[in-house]
């Protein structure tokens, strides 16, 4: 009998043993990660993802994460300004046949992220607080920067790695342990794909970024200038920028070397146009909103610390500033919502709705406070509406599930749980899916 027959006999009898599970973890391990030539330096470097996978990735996990910024910025002027400026710079990067796109997010919080496909985001809170096209360059670089050196790939395999070795230790000291070797090469979630960098990534995402600053004809002083804005940020408000620092490690030494750099190496540079009225002029519309801006981050940063009312304050200090702000608008839902003023929230969720129909959140929130007013109906049309602009989202499946069974369709109901589980066999949601369904009969 071969090694394959005798593994699949015990597939059948679910009794794997150690040797098999060893030699299985070693056969994963290795389809999964590899080697791959850096397109930047040229060296070998560990990976996890081959090119087509970063592109997969990008189109399965950035609308996600997009989503959870609120979507693009309903200006057109702006979102066409930064993605002319992100597909100049792109064509400078090393990779420059990879599909680069490029997004003002209506995020207030001070940040900036790529997936490892090309994918941008940019937050207008971090937009709205630059001073020139060098800065936004240099913030475009940077990130550009990961893409090209590959940081997301290399980080990828290196947790292969390290949960290889975990599912080894469980292995050895288990035998039946499937599980554990199951683990590897779960889903890369958003979460994951945007993870901190290392200061070693940062560093070369760093001098990668202010190189192709200097290629696309700008001072090399605006990748200074950027980090001396967002070091001053943190000083003033550490808690507003702790999402950028979590993902963007700073420190004095980047600022440092970057300074150094336009001083030698590329001190030429230096006497080109930053061209600050051209961004002056180009992000003119969302800087006037500025104030609501900073009023939705003051108000994200109560409503973290739970202190709801000052945090109604500020986003009822953001809608007046800006009645048809889709931001405020879901912001102050959400708050409301957390204080159990489920009708006020509502009006503000349908507000939302109405300012940005296109956008997935406020449908997905108007579905919960549907549920919590007892109007399963109207929350499965909301969820529904959300499933269709934002496929792929498990927890909709569930709380779809959760409309269906409350309108008294248990087989449409049971339908969504069975799907639910197998998509997540943990937490309460899938422990209720599955009482739900074995009460039903549905499973035994």
């Amino acid at each position: 009998m071969s090694r394959f027959d005798a593994l699949a006999r015990s597939l059948e009898r679910n009794r794997i043993t150690r040797r098999q599970a060893l030699w299985l973890l070693g056969a994963g391990t290795a389809a999964l990660s590899g080697c791959a030539a850096s397109p930047v330096t040229g060296k070998t470097i560990l990976v996890g993802m081959s090119e087509a996978q970063e592109k997969l990735a990008d189109a399965q996990v950035a609308p996600h994460q997009f989503s959870q910024d609120l979507g693009a910025i309903q200006d057109e002027t702006v979102n066409r300004y930064v993605a002319e400026l992100g597909k100049r710079m792109g064509g400078l990067t090393h990779r420059p046949l990879m599909p680069y796109s490029y997004r003002v997010l209506n995020a207030n919080y001070v940040n900036a992220y790529t997936f490892p496909g090309g994918a941008m985001g940019i937050t207008r809170g971090i937009l709205a607080e630059l001073d020139d096209e060098a800065q936004l360059a240099a913030l475009l670089g940077h990130e550009l920067g990961h893409v090209n050196a590959r940081h997301a790939a290399q980080r990828q395999g290196q947790s292969l790695i390290a949960q290889a070795a975990l599912a080894g230790l469980n292995v050895a000291a288990q035998d039946s342990n499937w599980g554990g070797v199951m683990a590897i090469g779960g889903q890369i979630g958003a979460s994951a794909l945007l993870a901190s960098y290392s200061r070693e990534h940062e560093r070369e995402a760093d001098a990668l970024g202010q190189d192709y600053l200097v290629k696309a004809g700008y001072p090399a002083t605006g990748m200074v200038r950027l980090h001396q804005l967002l070091v001053d940020e943190e000083k003033a408000a550490p808690s507003l920028l702790r999402t950028m620092f979590s993902t963007h490690p700073m420190s004095h030494e980047r600022m440092q070397a970057a300074q150094a750099a336009a001083d030698n190496q590329y001190r030429i540079s230096n006497s080109q146009d930053a061209r600050r009225e051209r961004f002056m002029d180009s992000t003119a519309s969302l800087r006037r909103i500025r104030p609501t801006i900073n009023a939705c981050k003051n108000g994200e940063t109560a409503m973290a610390a739970k202190q709801y009312t000052a945090a109604q304050v500020e986003f009822e200090s953001a809608i007046a500033k800006t009645p048809r702000d889709y931001a405020s608008n879901l912001r102050m839902a959400q708050c409301l919502q957390a204080q159990g003023e489920t009708g006020r929230a509502g009006t503000y969720a349908s507000v939302a709705r109405e300012i940005y129909p296109q956008e997935a959140q406020a449908h997905k929130l108007s579905g919960v406070l549907a549920l919590q007013q007892r109007d399963p109906g109207s929350a499965f049309e909301h969820l529904d509406r959300f499933d269709r602009l934002l496929p792929g989202y498990a927890g909709t499946t569930f709380l779809k599930g959760i409309a269906l069974e409350g309108i008294g369709n248990r087989q449409a109901a049971a339908q969504h749980y069975l799907a639910y589980l197998r998509q997540s066999q943990q937490g309460n949601a899938a422990q209720y899916s599955y009482s739900r369904l074995k009460a039903w009969g549905v499973v035994k």
